[in-house]
């Protein structure tokens, strides 16, 4: 009888090396030594770090901008939601390089570098202002014009560096995160296969149906609510020149995925009035603030207009432990779903939430510009009107609760929703609802701002607040909301939810 080695008996034991699976540099992945919590506590801070960074420019810039910067109200919240539609789009690019060609961890990597010179720059953009402002009345005025010049340049140079760099992190960071936890499933994410199922939709758009049929039959196609809808895709499923080679046609999977991709647009076109809603708690909420009565117990000290916004991060730490163990069950027990509802459902929710939280914003600024005129200080923008800040809580509040249902469940729903070799685009198309949303938002101020304003007029967005009707454009957007809520439950009737977890 043969006795085994025992070292060799306990070597497979000792390698714990995941098949399939290679770090940065292209080598073996240990689940010992990398991945799961030891990898995604580094994720974590890198991210908290990030939004530190990115609120704090987003809740001032308002300020910053109708301050040392002299723009008029307007133009000012133009450029602030200009700014974050850039940096909301600009992730769609940073997902496509990342999935294509240099992975999540080295354009993390990138944009974090280029993320700390747009800081830097920044920072130094404002140290030039404070320079130039401290040169006295002896200081000659061409170089005193020509140095703020560039600090206006250099200020957006920097602003926008920013915005970029956002575009390789935000789409990255989240799905590199959920990476270190997935250690069954070794395939590479390889969007580049979506160009070819879409090419290969082109070549076939002739093709008959019947053709189509006769090769779903063959391949044993069951007729599913999935496969009956966007039926014309399935042309993909046939070669042009009827040949039968695998290199010609697209798998049923393929076709499959291209249809979720498509289902998704109903549903990122009607949330764009929510995300031009959102575009106003770092814009029109702060300036709101800014004219009221912040002052506290503590002798000397005022709340910050732009810190109110912390009342919405608040009110999502809040309601988060709420929802999951008080609202889940709740709704489980009611609609024997394992979620208590679904995703659609949640988004939905939101809205209504959000519309509800405008409604209210144009209340108080309703009262907020009474008290202004009972006090007479409507040609006094300077003067604090005497009504607490505390009046816009409630409404930063419902956007945290809004963002709890909406936001949290767009991103799950876009990232749920796409194929596994895509989720990175995913969660930049989610991002770039928002971008959207601010471009749009910055076009509709501007648009009301020359239809409100000429002939001796005070614009809706005058620079005097106590003239200006924010109110109105409250309002607008509460109408608006409800319109795009309506379109918004018309689309998910119609919806298909994607099953990646089963075999197409």
């Amino acid at each position: 009888m043969s006795i085994s080695d025992p070292s060799a008996a306990q070597t497979p034991l000792l390698d714990d090396t995941i098949d399939g699976c290679l770090d940065y540099k292209g080598r073996p992945v240990r689940r010992s030594s990398s991945g799961c919590w030891i990898s995604a506590s580094f994720i974590i801070v890198v991210e908290i770090a990030e939004r530190f960074a990115y609120y704090g420019i987003s809740s001032n810039l308002i300020t910053y901008l109708t301050g040392p910067l002299g723009e008029s109200t307007a133009t000012a919240a133009a450029q602030v939601n200009a700014w974050n539609g850039a940096a909301s789009l600009l992730p769609l690019l940073g997902a496509f390089i990342a999935d294509s060609f240099l992975g999540r961890y080295r354009t993390i990597i990138l944009a974090s570098l280029v993320y700390i010179l747009g800081l830097g720059l920044l920072a130094l953009s404002a140290t030039l202002g404070s320079i130039s402002s401290s040169g006295g009345q002896n200081a000659d005025d061409i170089a005193l014009s020509s140095s703020l010049q560039f600090q206006v340049i250099l200020f957006f140079s920097s602003l926008y560096l920013v915005a970029f760099a956002q575009g390789g992190h935000k789409p990255c960071v989240q799905a590199f995160g959920a990476d270190q936890f997935d250690t069954q499933d070794p395939e590479e994410c390889k969007a580049k296969t979506s160009f070819f199922n879409w090419w290969y939709f082109v070549r076939n758009r002739k093709t008959s149906y019947s053709a189509i049929a006769a090769e779903e039959e063959a391949r044993g196609i069951l007729a599913t609510e999935s496969s009956k809808q966007f039926k014309f895709l399935n042309k993909a499923l046939l070669a042009p020149d009827g040949s039968k080679e695998q290199g010609e046609v697209c798998s049923i999977r393929e076709v499959e995925e291209a249809k979720a991709v498509i289902r998704l647009a109903p549903i990122w076109a009607t949330s764009l009035i929510y995300a031009i809603a959102f575009a106003q708690s770092s814009t029109f909420f702060t300036k709101q603030g800014a004219t009221m009565d912040r002052s506290t117990a503590m002798m000397g000290f005022e709340i910050p207009a732009a810190s109110l916004q912390s009342f919405i991060s608040l009110s999502v730490v809040l309601f988060i432990p709420i929802y999951d163990r008080i609202f889940v069950p709740l709704a489980r027990a009611l609609t024997g779903k394992q979620a208590g509802i679904t995703l659609l459902q949640r988004i939905g929710s939101g809205m209504v939430i959000s519309t509800i939280s405008l409604v209210i914003a144009a209340v108080v600024e309703m009262r907020r510009l009474k008290i202004a005129e009972e006090y007479g200080l409507l040609d006094k923008p300077n003067v604090m009107v005497p009504m607490s800040v505390w009046w816009l809580v409630p409404q930063y509040a419902l956007y945290g609760l809004a963002d709890v249902f909406t936001m949290v469940g767009l991103q799950e729903f876009f990232y749920d929703q796409m194929p596994n070799e895509l989720r990175s685009v995913g969660l930049a198309l989610y991002l770039s609802i928002f971008g959207v949303g601010s471009f749009l938002s910055s076009f509709l101020i501007s648009a009301i701002e020359n239809l409100t304003s000429g002939d001796g007029r005070d614009s809706w967005f005058a620079n005097n607040l106590n003239r200006a009707h924010l109110d109105y454009f409250f309002l607008l957007l509460a109408v608006l909301s409800a319109v795009g809520l309506t379109l918004y439950v018309c689309c998910t009737k119609y919806y298909i939810y994607a099953r990646w977890g089963r075999t197409f």
